[in-house]
């Protein structure tokens, strides 16, 4: 069996940001990071948690209504993630990890590789606040921004401004 599927998608909408989405359990579960995902093990990025995507929502890149309603959408990364949690010794499925507040997990992608992990915070209202961060494996690079060196689309090769002007 494959292992699940894992989109960043860049979102300019009424706040810039970066929306993770895991194929979890059949659907996407998604979290908005403003500054986007790092490959430095010491960065941790705000990650608030969105609501499910379908597959086709996860893969979309094009414009959604205008910037207030729906804004400019772009596959930014695509690739495998392969769960890690563990609770204690134990391996947990990642299901169990999301619900317990600590997700670990490995990312194959085109623009991030190696370990990351979410881990649950405080909560702002209504929404789940987390922290995205980047284990110190070998796809650790201390400093390195990927949302900053490689803005274009993995579907397209078009930046966001492209895909804004092109409606």
């Amino acid at each position: 069996m494959a292992d699940p599927g894992y989109v960043v998608q860049h979102h300019l909408a009424t706040a810039d940001h970066y929306d993770v989405r895991l194929e979890i359990g059949g659907v996407w579960v998604s979290w908005a990071v403003p500054k986007g995902p790092s490959l430095d093990p010491q960065a941790r990025r705000l990650a608030l948690r969105t609501d499910d995507h379908t597959r086709e929502q996860a893969e979309y890149e094009g414009r959604l209504g205008d910037r207030r309603t729906g804004g400019v959408v772009q596959l930014w990364d695509r690739g495998t993630f392969r769960n890690t949690s563990h609770v204690g010794p134990r391996r947990v499925d990642a299901t169990t990890g999301l619900s317990r507040g600590r997700l670990s997990f490995a990312l194959d992608g085109i623009k991030l590789h190696g370990g990351f992990g979410l881990v649950r915070t405080r909560d702002y209202g209504a929404r789940e606040s987390w922290l995205l961060t980047k284990k110190a494996d070998d796809a650790a690079d201390p400093g390195y921004s990927p949302v900053e060196l490689e803005p274009l689309s993995v579907l397209t090769g078009r930046s966001l401004a492209e895909i804004d002007a092109a409606g």
